[in-house]
């Protein structure tokens, strides 16, 4: 049996090179292709756009990112047992899937897309274990703009309320909503039940949209996040209490100080604080560590 590309089922794929998802990898592999479909198509039009993807797995999201139009495919495995299957899809694909052994951890992005000069999307399935961690670091990424234009992600359904969350929602809001925030205009686009993973895990997965900013709040991305931390590990207490002992540059900062020059109410706490507001206090603590 073939599919539309011409290539097998992903589940032959899988029984073929025996890849049994691994939990250690965060595995969790779509063999759904009308699935995979939409998600391609949520970050489309494609055309002439070089995907990045991280964790493709057997390649069910790599062949529907291919069959979308997507100009070129740059896979980042880390597992050696899919790159068998990657390679087939390559076969079927001259070339327009660059496949890159390696940790994403490890990746120098902008080193893998130099030279590339129409745009740049990320689009994957994300290994739940490394998801947040990969999101962070592509948000603090310098200098801004970034070398993507675009990234449609999946996570758990909990890390991506916290991405698009506001002070609106306390609950949710915290250091990823407000790094999201800050550099990005983030959105839920849909739900992906956990029948629709082989294995299936026990939360729901969203797949949410993350679009740069052209012109963010100007402030250091280290600061904001070192402030972020600090106000938002001990969110119960008043910022006056949290942010003491912050230590920037080296220099541990005056909390009462901080605040005041930064025209914040000592009594508020993090949950209550915008991202504007968190953008003044990396820039008036940047200032106080000189």
């Amino acid at each position: 049996m073939k599919t539309d590309d011409g290539l097998p089922p992903l589940r032959e794929v899988v029984e073929k090179h025996e890849l049994a998802a691994k939990k250690s990898l965060g595995q969790n592999f779509l063999f759904d292709l009308n699935l995979t479909g939409r998600i391609a198509r949520a970050a489309g039009p494609l055309a002439g756009v070089t995907i990045v993807e991280i964790g493709p797995g057997p390649g069910g999201l790599t062949r529907a990112l291919l069959m979308e139009g997507a100009e070129r495919v740059i896979a980042v495995e880390r597992d050696e047992r899919c790159l068998a299957a990657l390679a087939e899809i390559s076969d079927a694909y001259p070339g327009r899937l660059q496949i890159v052994p390696g940790d994403a951890l490890e990746t120098d992005w902008r080193a893998l897309v130099a030279g590339i000069t129409g745009p740049v999307r990320i689009c994957a399935n994300l290994p739940y274990n490394i998801g947040t961690v990969l999101l962070a670091g592509w948000l603090e990424t310098e200098p801004w703009p970034p070398w993507f234009d675009r990234m449609v992600l999946m996570f758990q359904r909990e890390v991506a309320e916290r991405i698009v969350a506001t002070p609106a929602q306390r609950v949710d809001y915290g250091r990823l909503g407000v790094l999201a925030g800050w550099r990005a205009k983030s959105r839920i686009l849909f739900d992906v039940p956990p029948s629709a993973f082989t294995p299936p895990p026990k939360v729901t997965s969203s797949v949410v949209e993350i679009v740069p900013r052209a012109t963010p709040e100007p402030c250091n991305p280290k600061i904001l996040t070192a402030i972020t931390a600090s106000a938002f590990n001990q969110r119960r207490k008043m910022l006056r209490q949290s942010l003491k002992g912050l230590a920037v540059n080296g220099r541990t900062l005056d909390a009462l100080t901080l605040l005041k020059s930064a025209g914040i109410e000592e009594t508020k706490r993090a949950e209550e604080i915008d991202v504007a507001g968190f953008a003044t206090l990396a820039r008036v603590a940047e200032d106080m560590s000189r």
